[in-house]
């Protein structure tokens, strides 16, 4: 594999101002305030060209994942520049839709929330409260939200930069990477100290505080529980951290 590029050296586009949004859980509040933040910041530097990409991870844990999917439908439909990435919670609604399980990732990492965002209380067990409440749920969520979903990709790149929910595994081409390691890998990546062929922005694993490595960038600050959502942002050379906060979730 080629030497890679360091986050020191890495670049945007020219001309084009990027931001990348760790993952939001069904914060919508801290969602807004953030796109908020975005376009003031656009319209105060009017870069010649933009983007703003979500990482994924726009459902579950948090109180308003329906919020969530409406606003990211609607600033996509807007405007071809908003870009939303899929997410291994993301794709576990979409699997939990169409396969119901007590097991599966929705049913163990908050999807009761998501359910109850739809108007639907969502119970696991016994099997046939779960099967009711799984064509409860199933009815309540919009065909348009199911659509959006299954038509996220999994990874974006620009510049020296390469954007995905979770990470890639390392040795492997970037055009050769699974789809499952691009919403699921941990480990693997975030131990690896070499560098990539593109720097990779991601979310996936939350931390207290953003991470900059040679080699990537982690965003995900845990919004759903500690009340802060970040985003990365690219300009050229330039590489910039902004959050919003709110109120953290103290069940967590």
């Amino acid at each position: 594999m080629a030497a890679g590029v360091h986050f020191l050296d890495a670049r945007g586009p020219d001309g084009m101002r990027l931001y990348a949004i760790g993952d939001v859980h069904g914060r919508f509040d801290l969602l807004e305030a953030m796109h908020e933040r975005i376009h003031g910041d656009i319209a105060a530097r009017r870069p010649a060209d933009w983007r703003i990409i979500h990482l994924g991870d726009y459902t579950d844990r948090g109180p308003s994942s329906k919020g969530v999917l409406d606003f990211l439908i609607a600033a996509r439909a807007r405007d071809h520049r908003v870009i939303s990435l899929m997410g291994n919670h993301d794709l576990g609604l979409l699997e939990f839709l169409a396969e119901p399980s007590p097991y599966d990732l929705f049913a163990t990492n908050g999807g009761e929330e998501t359910a109850r965002s739809y108007g639907v209380e969502l119970r696991f067990s016994p099997l046939s409260a779960l099967t009711q409440g799984h064509a409860k749920l199933r009815n309540a969520v919009p065909e348009e939200h199911v659509a959006f979903l299954r038509s996220l990709p999994r990874f974006v790149t620009f510049g020296d930069f390469f954007f995905c929910h979770a990470g890639i595994r390392p040795g492997v081409k970037l055009e050769r990477q699974d789809p499952h390691d691009l919403i699921w890998i941990r480990h693997e990546f975030l131990d690896h100290r070499g560098l990539y062929e593109k720097v990779v922005v991601h979310g996936h694993t939350p931390s207290d505080e953003p991470e900059i490595m040679p080699n990537q960038i982690n965003v995900d600050t845990g919004a759903f529980y500690s009340g802060v959502l970040t985003c990365a942002i690219i300009d050229g050379p330039d590489k910039m951290l902004m959050d919003v906060r709110g109120a953290p979730d103290l069940r967590y």
